[in-house]
């Protein structure tokens, strides 16, 4: 007798309600019967449960303990927890609590099995808790109990989207893998509104064990759509280009007084870049005029390469000691405009970032060359070439494309690699005398992509877009 007592307990802190008009399959069966007004002596109005707990004395599906307490923080077994869910399944479809299991017998003496063997002919269990009824439940195996407890009409997955795209990021749920026991029932969870994790990247706990406290939350969920809960989680904030800086998105390089290759002089164009200055002060044992300007065409051409940086014209000031001082702007542009010019640019490239990400065009599990694809339409569609530019024209410059609408061949392939390093995808400029475009490694593999020529038709030309060096060159003569 001493091993039946807690099933008789539990069975007296489960009392059911039955409705007066009861109907097969049928959420109209749970109906609050009852009211709560402090029939449990530890559940105060401040608790995180007092909601669910409440309800689910009005539900009528649950008395408390014999000693006048809920049981807040207790654990409950296995079996306590099938019997929780055998009468919720068996309510919904008879309008009974007790007409499902009442068709089996009790085995080994405990109360649980009528209630075990009634879920597993219903489909919503297999026989992987059979030998586990005595023992604590985890959470991991509460969810396994609920997760497929009501059909879909009667529980739908309201947060399917989120929960999906939230949980790929690995930010969210974190503690919950393939390999975590029933994995896809605790995202069942997540999905229908039951729940909405301990913290605020939504942990499990998946091996904790579960508490009455959270166990009522859980059954009140199930049976009451108005307690149902919404994660409060925004998967963009994990992808958002916010605080990007221009001179973040170039690999610094080593400073090299005297440059003499294309590429020494890389490097210490990358390293003004990347600190935030457009100046490059340079030191040689001595220089003519013409070799200045050598110097000077050569860092410029240099530049080019990082064109979402806005900066295509070059000054410089020399003495024939071998001093030289080179100064990047752009066409047209006073120092204080290409400053505006370039974080304008860049403020626009995120919101494009974030929207796409917040709308679902880009999404974990793309592949950096479906990303490349992604931003490659959205410039093509986004822009027009624009005729009329001569050399002084804002349209070489990536601020006319997302201000203006119209570019020239820099002023896409500034915008596109700009989109391309804000998505972490490692890319340049391949500059020829008359034309540009981009040069980007997409899932470790080199590709060229003109989304100028992308976009000289009436409808966007794909033949450009990742394009092998070799096919470049045929199309590049």
């Amino acid at each position: 007798m001493k091993k039946r007592l807690p099933a008789l307990l539990l069975s007296a802190c489960l009392l059911l309600t039955v409705p007066v008009s009861a109907a097969p399959d049928s959420t109209a069966n749970f109906t609050r019967s009852k009211t709560y007004s402090g029939q449990f002596s530890d559940l105060a109005a401040d608790s995180t449960f007092y909601s669910n707990i409440s309800a689910l004395y009005e539900y009528g599906l649950s008395v408390g303990k014999p000693n006048g307490s809920y049981g807040v923080k207790d654990s409950l077994t296995v079996g306590q927890s099938v019997i929780f869910a055998g009468r919720i399944r068996s309510l919904y479809r008879t309008g009974d609590p007790e007409a499902g299991p009442a068709a089996y017998p009790a085995e080994n003496g405990l109360a649980a099995t009528p209630y075990l063997r009634y879920l597993q002919a219903e489909g919503v269990l297999d026989d992987a808790l059979d030998a586990q009824l005595t023992a604590a439940a985890t959470r991991a195996q509460m969810a396994h109990i609920l997760a497929n407890l009501l059909p879909e009409e009667a529980l739908p997955s309201i947060h399917t989207d989120l929960v999906t795209r939230c949980y790929a990021t690995g930010r969210f749920i974190p503690d919950v893998t393939a390999a975590t026991p029933y994995y896809g029932d605790i995202l069942a969870l997540y999905r229908k509104g039951i729940s909405i994790g301990s913290d605020a990247a939504g942990s499990f706990l998946p091996d904790a064990p579960i508490t009455r406290g959270a166990v009522a939350a859980m059954l009140t969920r199930i049976i009451d759509p108005s307690l149902r809960v919404t994660p409060q989680w925004d998967p963009t904030s994990v992808h958002s280009a916010k605080g990007a800086t221009l001179s973040s998105l170039i690999q610094a390089g080593t400073y090299i007084p005297a440059p003499t290759t294309a590429a020494e002089m890389d490097e210490s164009i990358r390293f003004i870049l990347s600190s935030g200055s457009n100046v490059l002060p340079l030191k040689y044992p001595s220089l003519t005029m013409v070799q200045a300007r050598d110097v000077m065409m050569q860092a410029l051409s240099a530049v080019k390469v990082y064109c979402e940086q806005s900066y295509n014209q070059a000054t410089c000031i020399y003495a024939p000691s071998g001093e030289i001082t080179i100064t990047f702007s752009a066409s047209a542009a006073t120092e204080t405009d290409i400053a505006y010019y370039r974080e304008t640019a860049l403020h626009a490239a995120i919101a494009v970032h974030d929207e796409l990400w917040r709308n679902g065009v880009l999404h974990e599990g793309m592949s950096q060359w479906e990303k490349a694809l992604v931003y490659y339409t959205w410039v093509c569609e986004n822009c027009a070439y624009d005729e009329t530019a001569g050399d002084d024209s804002f349209s070489h410059l990536p601020y006319s494309l997302f201000t203006q609408g119209k570019a020239v061949c820099d002023g896409y392939t500034g915008a596109y690699n700009l989109l391309l390093k804000l998505e972490g995808i490692a890319c340049s400029a391949y500059v020829q005398d008359s034309h540009i475009w981009t040069v980007a490694t997409l899932d470790g593999t080199e590709y060229h992509i003109d989304t100028t020529w992308g976009d000289s038709g009436n409808d966007i030309n794909y033949v450009f877009f990742a394009m092998t060096p070799a096919q470049s060159l045929l199309y590049h003569q």
